[in-house]
C-alpha cells in the first residue's frame, strides 16, 4: 500500500497590510513592544495563529492528516513557512518558493 505524504508551502507577503495588521495573541510573545511587524508575524507563525489568521488554506480536502509548521524561512520580501507531517524535503520542481524552483529551471 502507497503512503502519501501530506505537505504544504505557505508564502507570506511581508510588504503587505496584513503582514502589518496586529496578530490575535494567543500566548504572550514576551515584550511585544520590542518587535516590528514582520517579527510579530513570524512570533504568531511559530505561536500557531496561522490558522487563525488563514483558515481557509487548512481546508481538510478530505485529509485528515495534522500538518506541523517545520520551518519558517525569511526572504526578501516573505517569510516561507513549510508544514507537514513529519520533517520532508521540498522538492523543488513543485516548490512555490522563488529562491528554490528558479535554481532548477532552464533558460532558453
Amino acid at each position: 500500500m502507497e503512503n502519501n505524504l501530506t505537505q504544504q508551502e505557505v508564502l507570506l507577503m511581508t510588504g503587505t497590510k496584513f503582514a502589518s495588521r496586529q496578530p490575535a495573541e494567543k500566548d504572550s510573545m514576551g515584550n511585544s513592544q520590542d518587535f516590528n511587524g514582520t517579527d510579530k508575524l513570524k512570533e504568531a507563525c511559530w505561536n500557531g495563529l496561522l490558522k487563525d489568521m488563514l483558515p481557509e488554506i487548512f481546508d481538510a480536502g478530505g485529509h485528515d492528516e495534522k500538518l506541523y509548521l517545520w520551518q519558517v524561512r525569511e526572504a526578501n520580501q516573505f517569510f516561507a513557512l513549510e508544514m507537514s507531517e513529519f520533517p520532508i524535503t521540498v522538492n523543488k520542481y513543485l516548490s512555490i518558493d522563488p529562491y528554490r524552483f528558479m535554481e532548477v529551471q532552464e533558460f532558453n
